[in-house]
């Protein structure tokens, strides 16, 4: 393993997910534990298989100008598409380097006749770089879905929400490659005392504009640190960083986190009630319970009891009344497109729908589980209006004795207040907003 170089590791990638449709960051995690890489190599590596399957759509409309119906086997398409991201998306890497490596790899892969015609149809790209400017014949959705390569049904559904410009943003912004941000713990410092000890290790941070305990750095390597060990910190994207406040709990409140694992969202909770109080966080796989209770230990918190249940089954636990219930429902997760590449090809319209179904009924099954003038926040990490407004809102008509709660801004950054919709109570955050994950919050109330 440690003799191949990170093109040849990229394809092995790539080849594996589509062989076994399973998801790259599993694949690549597997790969790169194996492999005795640089961290220059590393993040070429990840930087090749995400930013291929990324822009897949559009490395296939390029390819099919040249190769037509042809079939190719699967490795040889992928090795063409693993060559063409790296000539049109990475400045680094001279266009001759690039051809001159797929020729070598489909040398030693295949044989002299694959690899003559990698070199042609490579070359063939070079020689017209108007190739990259041929959209497809047909309406404006299905140019958007090729020039940035999302699924046409997707591009579809955003249009008719979000108008044409906020939907080429969203894909611009789910195309570009995510930044890493992590959580100051308030129980053992401070985001400036944080910040003086990162500079001490030389780690290039800086506060981030969105959330006031978040610190984006340059680099994806903190937790290898000492002070991730010692608990100083937590790794979490910025916008997921907004649901804690949301819930507005304070020291000595008892709260459930439905959906609780891997536990960013509980421990952050944890820290605002200044570990005074009772926290149940639940999550359906035991291995994950265990990651929810070595998180609370590792930042110091000991009010989290992480339980193992199917969210649905939590009414019949016995477990009593919350003063404030956190949902933190299943998705389709089109808001982290930008992390999780593979989403958008495999997802379909029919599974919105069906998690959408779930996640309704996971609201309800909840709901009586909270106190009277209690509040419950539901939250997801996609722009699906059908997985996001029109949930609550079908809540709340059925159910006269919860209410949205229109005071949502006062406990948000200044920097989301004007993302508040006209209920007040909901918030949908896209990923072109503040270069961090899409995010919808909404918060309800029970009637005393």
């Amino acid at each position: 393993m440690a003799k191949k170089g990170a093109r040849d590791i990229a394809l092995d990638v790539l080849n594996r997910v589509e062989e076994h449709k399973s998801y790259s960051n599993l694949e690549l995690r597997g790969v790169l534990d194996r492999a005795q890489l640089s961290a220059a190599d590393t993040g070429l590596v990840t930087e090749l298989v995400y930013g291929t399957i990324q822009r897949k759509l559009t490395l296939d409309h390029v390819l099919s100008h040249f190769v037509g119906n042809k079939k190719l086997q699967m490795w040889v398409r992928n090795l063409l598409r693993l060559s063409l991201y790296q000539i049109r998306f990475l400045d680094r890497i001279p266009e001759r380097a690039a051809v001159h490596e797929a020729v070598e790899m489909a040398k030693r892969r295949g044989h002299q006749g694959i690899a003559s015609m990698v070199n042609g149809v490579l070359r063939n790209v070079l020689r017209q770089p108007d190739v990259w400017e041929r959209l497809p014949k047909g309406d404006r959705a299905a140019q958007i879905s090729v020039a940035h390569s999302h699924p046409e049904w997707l591009v579809r559904e955003w249009l008719k929400v979000y108008g044409e410009e906020a939907t080429i943003a969203i894909c611009e912004a789910n195309n570009r490659t995510p930044h890493s941000s992590i959580r100051s713990n308030s129980l053992k410092t401070t985001v400036s005392e944080l910040l003086d000890k990162l500079a001490q290790e030389e780690a290039v941070a800086q506060p981030s504009a969105l959330s006031p305990q978040a610190i984006v750095v340059a680099g994806g390597h903190v937790a290898g640190s000492r002070l991730f060990r010692e608990g100083f910190f937590t790794i979490q994207d910025e916008s997921s960083m907004l649901v804690a406040p949301a819930l507005a709990a304070k020291p000595g409140m008892r709260v459930l986190d439905a959906c609780a694992a891997p536990g960013g969202k509980t421990t952050h909770i944890a820290e605002l009630m200044e570990n005074r109080g009772q926290i149940i966080a639940s999550d359906l796989h035991p291995h994950k319970r265990e990651l929810i209770a070595q998180t609370a230990k590792r930042l110091g918190i000991t009010i989290i009891e992480p339980i193992t249940s199917d969210a649905l089954d939590l009414p019949d636990r016995g477990l009593g009344t919350f003063d404030r219930i956190l949902l933190d429902a299943p998705c389709s997760g089109f808001g982290v497109i930008r992390r999780k590449p593979d989403l958008k090809w495999n997802k379909t319209p029919e599974d919105v729908r069906a998690i959408a179904q779930l996640q309704y009924e996971l609201l309800k099954a909840l709901a009586p589980m909270l106190a009277p003038e209690g509040v419950l926040v539901y939250s997801t990490c996609t722009i699906e209006p059908k997985e996001n407004q029109e949930i609550v809102q079908r809540f709340v008509k059925e159910h006269p004795e919860f209410v949205l709660d229109d005071t949502l801004g006062q406990d948000l950054p200044d920097a989301v207040r004007n993302q508040v919709d006209e209920s007040g109570a909901c918030v949908q955050i896209l990923p072109q907003h503040f270069d961090s994950d899409g995010f919808f919050i909404a918060r309800l109330k029970r009637k005393g």
